[in-house]
C-alpha cells in the first residue's frame, strides 16, 4: 500500500477530516491532500506527527497485517454456523 492511501484508510477509520488531521498534526490540509492523492512524499518527521495525531506508531501504521490480525481473533470466537454465513456474505460483496 502507498503511504499516501495508507493515512487516507486510517484518517476514515478514525473519523478525521482531511483539514482536522492535518490541523491536529500541524501540518498544511493542502500538503495532507497531496500525500494522500499520491502528488507529494511525505517526511519521515511529519509521518511521525501524523501518526502521533493518529494515536498510533509509525510500526502500526506500517504493520497492514494488524487488521488481518483483527480479523482471525474475532472470527475464532464465532461458531462454525456464523462463520458460514459470514463467509457467504463476504462472497455476496464480490
Amino acid at each position: 500500500m502507498i503511504v499516501g492511501e495508507r493515512i487516507k484508510v486510517l484518517r476514515e477509520k478514525s473519523g478525521f477530516t482531511q483539514n482536522s488531521l492535518a490541523e491536529k498534526a500541524g501540518i498544511s490540509q493542502t500538503h495532507l491532500r497531496r500525500v494522500e492523492l499520491g502528488q507529494a512524499d511525505i517526511t519521515v518527521g511529519h509521518l511521525q506527527l501524523v501518526c502521533d495525531a493518529l494515536g498510533i506508531s509509525i510500526k502500526d501504521f506500517f504493520n497492514v497485517n494488524n487488521e488481518a490480525d483483527e480479523l482471525v481473533s474475532v472470527l475464532s470466537t464465532l461458531s462454525p454456523k456464523q462463520k458460514k454465513l459470514l463467509i457467504d456474505f463476504l462472497k455476496s460483496l464480490q
